[in-house]
C-alpha cells in the first residue's frame, strides 16, 4: 500500500476528516473530533500510526517486525506500522478500521451512539 492508497483508503472511513497541524508532511485523520491515524506524506517507508487495544497492540509488535511502539504516543495503545509490504494491504485496512472502533468506543455514550446510529 502506498500512500495515495492510505489516504484513499482513510477516506471511506464514515466521517472521517483530515487536518495537518503537525505541517505539509504529516496528515491526521480523526472521527468525532477524535485522532484515528496519522501518517506521513514524505517517509519512505511510509509510517502510520493507529490506535489498537493494549492486547493487539502487543500482538502486532511480536507478529511484525514492521510493527512498533507510536512515537511521542501512548505505547499501550498506539502503534507504528511501517508500509513495507510485509503487512498485507487488507490487515492494514483492519487495523485501521480497529483504531476507529477503539476511538468510538471511548467517546461519550451519546455521541457513540449518533455515530453509530449514522453506520445501519
Amino acid at each position: 500500500m502506498n500512500v495515495e492508497e492510505l489516504y484513499n483508503f482513510c477516506l471511506t472511513i464514515k466521517g472521517a476528516e483530515e487536518s495537518m497541524p503537525f505541517g505539509e508532511d504529516t496528515v491526521v485523520m480523526k472521527v468525532c473530533g477524535k485522532v484515528f491515524i496519522l501518517f506521513g506524506l514524505e517517509s519512505e517507508p511510509v509510517m502510520m500510526m493507529v490506535k489498537c487495544s493494549p492486547e493487539n497492540a502487543e500482538k502486532l509488535r511480536e507478529q511484525y517486525n514492521c510493527v512498533q511502539p507510536a512515537y511521542h504516543m501512548n505505547k499501550t495503545h498506539w502503534n507504528s506500522i511501517y508500509l513495507t509490504g510485509e503487512m498485507p494491504d487488507e490487515e492494514i485496512k483492519q487495523w485501521i478500521q480497529h483504531s476507529v472502533v477503539e476511538v468510538i468506543k471511548k467517546l461519550p455514550k451519546k455521541i457513540r451512539q449518533a455515530y453509530n446510529d449514522t453506520i445501519e
